[in-house]
């Protein structure tokens, strides 16, 4: 008997009948000889709705974020109830667990909460029974009751998590597409399924705007060793596992493309070049709670420089009300300019560390789709660049097609 931890997304479980065919395929698990725990998110539009809501019944202020979290819980309750109740209608026998109720422990920090500890000793007592169990995905408990959320993507970290406090055989992250592909089939029509993918090239890829996997998920799963397969719910194709890197995977160069778009630039100009500024403004937009991706500083030329970074264009604003009040001390002369309608292209392979002229192959194809680049970015296994946002699916085509993927 294997123990098989399934995770079923929003559009997995987007209606009333997309929910009896998830049962009907949790069932069908069990009945092959398993033990299964199901985590499902929202039905998809429900949290965007609850969203709305918020804003609706607050207009002149934004709502609490432990309010927040109380309310977008609701949308996975709604879904594990429906879908036990799917469940035991086929004549299977299944109950729900709420993240609290399964032992999920959370840092406490409301809307981004990080799992502390999971103390699963009810999700296996109920196993133990021939249960089948349905866990809410995306939230948690904090050390006090209150309820938490884990952030975008948070029923994937349940998942690989709840797996890992089981030693679960396997872990299933089931979606609406057949895997990780080459790049968002989407936007390139010929992008291929990848078989096996590593932990660090799927990392990149989630990081670098993959939206197959939350990024925080693959990282966990890489720690604990947790390795899972992601695959479609509509059908039994195989999907793409995602595992330890191994020598073979190296003789592919380059295993995929991202994209990410909703990007936005700050720039703060003529800023003193001494030590300690950096830190100053990086500490002050950590402390903000504002993530930020790629860094450029230009060479100092006359005791000052041009320090340029990269985030999500949905933090913008917090990050220019956190920069505006310090100009005064970075030096004389310093102004900030922020740029929106911005994108990046990533390239990621870990056959990267080992083959050179990558960057050149993907430099040139995009200057001769005359596509201007804006910055860059490498690390061992991954060459990034933001471009204009309006050029960057147009782009994604141009690269993938350079490296014949």
């Amino acid at each position: 008997m294997s123990l098989i931890v399934q995770k079923y997304g929003g559009t997995s479980v987007g209606s009333t009948e997309r929910i009896h065919n998830v049962a009907k395929r949790i069932l069908e698990t069990q009945r092959s000889g398993n033990q299964v725990v199901a985590v499902v998110s929202a039905m998809a539009g429900v949290t965007n709705r609850l969203i709305e809501m918020a804003n609706e019944v607050s207009p002149e202020n934004e709502p609490t974020e432990r309010e927040m979290d109380v309310l977008l819980s609701t949308g996975e309750q709604t879904t594990i109830a429906l879908t036990s109740m799917a469940i035991n209608a086929l004549g299977g026998k299944a109950i729900s667990l709420t993240g609290s109720q399964a032992g999920i422990f959370t840092d406490g920090e409301h809307t981004k909460a990080r799992i502390s500890n999971i103390s699963p000793d009810e999700v296996q007592r109920l196993l133990d029974e021939d249960h089948i169990v349905i866990l809410a995905g995306f939230q948690g408990s904090s050390p006090d009751g209150r309820i938490t959320t884990l952030g975008r993507g948070g029923s994937d970290l349940t998942a690989i998590a709840m797996a890992a406090a089981i030693n679960a055989d396997l872990c299933q992250i089931l979606t609406d597409v057949d895997g990780v592909y080459t790049c968002d089939p989407r936007i390139v029509s010929n992008a291929k399924k990848i078989d096996e993918i590593s932990y660090d090239e799927m990392l990149e890829m989630a990081s670098s705007g993959s939206k197959v996997m939350q990024s925080r998920s693959v990282e966990f799963a890489k720690k604990f060793g947790v390795k899972f397969e992601v695959k479609s719910s509509l059908n039994n194709n195989p999907g793409t596992i995602v595992t330890e890197e191994h020598p073979n995977m190296e003789s592919v160069v380059v295993r995929g493309i991202s994209i990410e778009k909703e990007q936005a630039k700050v720039t703060i100009e003529n800023v003193s070049d001494e030590p300690g500024v950096a830190s100053k403004i990086f500490h002050a937009i950590s402390d903000s709670g504002v993530i930020i991706d790629m860094i450029v500083q230009n060479v100092s030329k006359t005791n000052h420089t041009d320090i340029s970074f990269t985030l999500h264009r949905s933090d913008l604003k917090k990050a220019k009300q956190t920069i505006e009040p310090m100009l005064a001390n970075l030096g004389e002369n310093v102004e900030m300019e922020t740029t929106d309608g911005i994108g990046k292209l990533s390239v990621v392979g870990i056959g990267m560390r080992s083959h050179s002229g990558v960057a050149a192959q993907m430099f040139s194809a995009l200057a001769k789709g005359g596509v201007n680049i804006q910055m860059i970015s490498t690390s061992e296994i991954k060459t990034a660049v933001i471009i204009e946002e309006n050029g960057l699916e147009e782009a994604a085509n141009i690269v993938h097609e350079a490296f014949n993927l």
